[in-house]
């Protein structure tokens, strides 16, 4: 703000600082409407992030509704800026400009690059295809890949005697950000098995189809627990070499193993059968 003062452009930048208030507004009115635990609103380089404490516990839907609670303030914001524009209310160049940052910030977070919207959408929707683990490896994967093309494009900017700091410290903040979220996987993991217990018992309660999972009787626990999906309530059949079914098992009690200290590398048939 300081800076933005000396140079001249305050008023860009306290629009902008509105812009991404009102967005982060869209997403905790969402994420209170839904009764999560919100700790906190973090404003960064790239625009805000809704910290909560719902990592892989709530609903698919809800996250889905939450991520695209901010990206939708834009809309309203840019058909209020044409109104004023049409019954000409104040300067006209400032309403371009109103208009041009919410398309630059709400586009910007669209992309499916982790902690921004367009990040989390894709990993909402990955979760309806693929287990949970692999949801979230590949998410961390994908944000990673993408970050560093930012980077790579600020810098074939600069070479062409462009200045793309903006462009430049964004893409290394998303990279930095989604190494240490790598790095954070199996407590990311760890969480979701946690919350997995409430959220099952609220499906049974109403009554579920359930997703088996085959495994071998040598497949590890550790193993078999990262086959498990989001949405999905699983029962485990073990099933020997020709193929028998010898044993199913409800998904609590590979759960409940787990956070009860049991070793994630024995074998499921060795623990529960």
């Amino acid at each position: 703000m300081i800076g933005s003062a000396i140079t001249g452009y305050f008023l860009e930048a306290v629009t902008l600082f509105g812009i991404v208030l009102v967005h982060e507004i869209g997403h905790l009115v969402a994420a209170n409407g839904f009764g999560w635990r919100v700790r906190e609103v973090q404003l960064l380089p790239f625009g805000g992030v809704l910290i909560v404490d719902e990592l892989g516990t709530a609903p698919t839907r809800e996250e889905l509704i939450v991520s695209l609670a901010g990206p939708l303030q834009h809309v309203w914001m840019i058909l209020v800026a044409l109104l004023m524009k049409w019954v000409d209310v104040g300067a006209s160049s400032w309403w371009d400009y109103f208009i041009e940052a919410n398309l630059m910030i709400g586009l910007f977070n669209l992309i499916p690059v982790m902690p921004l919207d367009g990040g989390k959408v894709m990993q909402s929707l990955l979760g309806y295809l693929l287990s949970y683990h692999n949801t979230i490896l590949y998410t961390a994967w994908i944000s990673m890949i993408l970050s560093l093309a930012i980077i790579v494009i600020a810098i074939i900017q600069l070479i062409n005697g462009q200045l793309p700091l903006n462009i430049l410290v964004i893409g290394i903040f998303l990279l930095v950000s989604n190494w240490f979220a790598y790095r954070q996987l199996p407590y990311h993991f760890f969480r979701f098995l946690i919350g997995r217990g409430n959220r099952m018992s609220r499906l049974l309660s109403r009554g579920t189809l359930a997703q088996p999972i085959v495994i071998t009787r040598h497949r590890t626990m550790a193993e078999t627990l990262k086959l498990f999906m989001r949405e999905k309530y699983h029962l485990i059949y073990i099933v020997g070499e020709t193929g028998r079914i010898q044993a199913v098992l409800p998904e609590q009690q590979l759960v409940s193993g787990y956070l009860d200290g049991k070793k994630p590398g024995s074998a499921v048939s060795d623990l529960f059968m």
